[in-house]
Formats: structure tokens, C-alpha cells, sequence
């Protein structure tokens, strides 16, 4: 059995226990239909900078949330990513408040040391990764101002340095 054959026909056998959308089906097609390519760079951008927008575009396409513009050479980012490496909070924050998923860098520019500095003991190779645009967990600490003082004190006990992380 094909794996699209299978799946359809696991879908379809538990489908009486609620609705489960089939692949291939109206339901499933309107339920997880694409959003514009023009419209996820327009809200990405939006999120680096313009809360206005940010809410406006998510009143009309909440799945925005979700997405991710492909810059190219696998940069790929998100509008609270955007928000993140120019640190501004009030959109990182709204987007987190409207269910926007989180990750180390944003949490960094937040100051939210008593995730990100556990999360870093844990796994310690994550001080050297990057975010979207090649920013550093350093770079976005320096975003962060005073909120993210610990943090950046933090990295710069590691041994980081801006001249650790170039931007290819």
C-alpha cells in the first residue's frame, strides 16, 4: 500500500470520531489552504517594525502567525524572528500573546534568562547558533538592552564575541 493510500485510509477510518479533514477533500483543501508567498513577506516585514500592520494582517489571515518567508540560501524567517533581531519587544510580545512560536533568539532579545540560560547549560553548542539573517544569540542579547543585560554578560563569559559570527 502506497503511503498517501495509507494515510487517507487511516484519515478516513478514524474520521467518525470528529471531523478529521481528508488529504484531497474541500474540507481539507479550505481548512489548509496556501497563503500568498507576497502576503507572508509583507506580514514578515511588517513584524520587524510595524504593530499597526502586524495586527491588521493577522485579523484577516490568522495562520499568518505561522509562517515563514524563504529569503533564500535557507534563511527562512518568521515576523516575530523579524521582531526579534531588531529588537522590538511590544511586537515580539503581541505575536507571542496571539499563540507565535518562540525560539531561543527571541526569548534572548526578552530577557527570559531563566529559560534561555538553562536551555544553554543544557546544551551548550546552542551559544554559537544562528538566527534568521545569520543574527547571533549575541546580537540579539545586545537588541535586548537592559532587559537582556544577564544574558549578554552570560554569552560574554562563554568567551563570545561579535567577531565569533559572521553573516554570510
Amino acid at each position: 500500500m502506497e503511503r498517501k493510500t495509507f494515510i487517507k485510509t487511516g484519515l478516513i477510518a478514524f474520521s467518525g470520531l470528529g471531523t478529521v479533514p481528508v488529504f484531497g477533500s474541500k474540507q481539507f483543501q479550505d481548512a489548509y489552504k496556501s497563503i500568498d508567498i507576497k502576503k507572508i513577506k509583507e506580514f514578515v516585514i511588517a513584524g520587524h517594525g510595524d504593530l499597526d500592520k502586524v495586527k491588521s494582517m493577522l485579523q484577516e489571515e490568522p495562520n499568518l502567525i505561522y509562517s515563514r518567508y524563504d529569503w533564500g540560501s535557507g534563511d527562512f524567517e518568521e515576523a516575530i524572528e523579524g521582531a526579534g533581531h531588531l529588537g522590538n519587544k511590544e511586537i515580539a510580545n503581541y505575536l507571542i500573546k496571539q499563540g507565535a512560536r518562540v525560539n531561543i533568539f527571541v526569548l534572548t532579545m526578552l530577557g527570559k534568562k531563566k529559560i534561555v540560560i538553562p536551555t544553554l547549560e543544557e546544551y551548550p553548542n546552542l551559544i554559537y547558533a544562528k538566527g534568521a539573517h545569520g543574527f547571533s544569540l549575541l546580537h540579539h542579547a545586545k537588541q535586548g538592552g537592559k532587559d537582556s543585560a544577564e544574558i549578554l554578560d552570560y554569552l560574554k563569559d562563554k568567551g563570545l564575541k561579535e567577531s565569533n559570527f559572521k553573516i554570510k
